[in-house]
């Protein structure tokens, strides 16, 4: 979908009228429905960006303790329909984790990472521990902060979605993925490693968004040992982080970078 806007800023703003008074085009983020349906039962919906779907419904999977390890799923389809898209998913009952008998409610926006969950129980898991692969350092979480604009395409076309990376112990940037929501984009990226054989341990992730206390359990779930997020950590998502024994590192001043352990 395209959008025209001009230059030059609203009145009453205060600011000089932009010298450059030409017609930019914008292009508007898709917010779909995404369903997810294990062995044809519902789930949950997302409201998610459509694209790199068949990473979200693995990574999803796996972030959400449904499945243990790629290998436990026989097949994803991806089935537009009339009013959004169906992630089927195909996988033995028998290798069904625990994470498959939280219900959820129907409905799952963007910006939230529970919603559906039906009780405060369901709520914050307990991460499982983590074992980092590297030594985490400043210079390498600033390297990955400084090269992940050049890792949103879609960002750069609509202004509006979310990234997130990997990137190896220098912090150069491996893989990364785009959505309108935090959690899918990391969604996203843990389906990614996971049919390419990355083992997450020997890197870590980096977020355009904030750090609060899903995106630690989604990384921990999933064995990744340290993640940065352009703001600080939330206390949950700092003690969670402890509790599983990752790093969690956030941009300071200019080009500075906190490390919180």
């Amino acid at each position: 979908m395209l959008t025209h806007a001009h230059s030059r800023p609203a009145s009453g703003t205060g600011f000089p009228e932009a010298a450059n008074q030409a017609d930019v085009t914008w292009l508007v983020a898709e917010e779909t429905p995404v369903a997810f349906e294990y062995n044809g039962r519902s789930h949950a919906v997302m409201m998610a960006t459509p694209a790199d779907l068949e990473d979200f419904a693995l990574g999803f999977s796996l972030c959400e303790e449904i499945v243990g390890s790629a290998a436990d799923i026989d097949r994803i389809a991806v089935r537009p329909v009339e009013d959004g898209i169906i992630l089927s998913i195909e996988a033995d009952p028998l290798r069904l984790l625990r994470g498959s008998l939280r219900r959820r409610s129907m409905e799952g926006r963007s910006g939230c990472g529970l919603c559906g969950v039906d009780s405060l129980a369901n709520a914050v898991r307990e991460p499982p521990k983590v074992t980092a692969g590297f030594t985490p350092s400043v210079e390498a979480v600033a390297a990955a902060f400084a090269a992940l604009p050049d890792h949103q395409p879609m960002n750069r076309a609509n202004r509006s979605l979310h990234a997130a990376a990997w990137a190896g112990p220098d912090g150069r940037i491996v893989m990364a993925r785009e959505d309108v929501g935090r959690h899918n984009a990391l969604d996203k990226l843990a389906g990614a490693l996971a049919r390419a054989g990355f083992d997450p341990s020997g890197g870590f992730a980096v977020m355009s968004s904030r750090c609060s206390f899903e995106l630690v359990q989604k990384a921990a779930t999933i064995g990744i040992p340290m993640l940065a997020t352009i703001s600080a950590p939330t206390a949950l998502a700092l003690k969670l982080a402890r509790a599983a024994g990752m790093t969690l590192a956030a941009r300071a001043r200019g080009n500075g970078v906190m490390l919180f352990r």
